[in-house]
């Protein structure tokens, strides 16, 4: 299975930014489980957010009322609107289902 992340880049501080995970292969992605991991230089990865076959979600305390995973399993894709961002949300955003993770995409905060 392949995933593909993508709109990663560079921001201010307060600003925001949409990531996608688009499923390019094989997978029935409407009964899987997606989350978001990131990895800050130095760090080691964290939980971000998840949402299950449901729409049920998951949040990390550190992006709760900032961040909102959605899903569109019409087109297999998942999503993270990421709003004010801060200088501490800067990592490399990898998207997982199951046991398959995507290549990740790089967010950069500037302060």
């Amino acid at each position: 299975v392949q995933l593909q992340a993508s709109g990663g880049g560079l921001v201010q501080a307060g600003g925001s930014m949409r990531l996608s995970c688009a499923v390019v292969s094989k997978l029935i992605f409407s009964n899987k489980t997606v989350r978001w991991y990131r990895q800050a230089p130095g760090n080691q990865r964290e939980f971000v957010a998840s949402i299950g076959s449901g729409g049920d979600t998951t949040y990390a305390d550190s992006v709760k009322g900032r961040f909102t995973i959605s899903r569109d399993n019409a087109k297999s894709t998942a999503y993270l609107q990421m709003n004010n961002l801060k200088s501490e949300d800067t990592a490399v955003y990898v998207c997982n289902i199951v046991r398959s993770w995507g290549q990740g995409t790089l967010v950069t905060v500037s302060s």
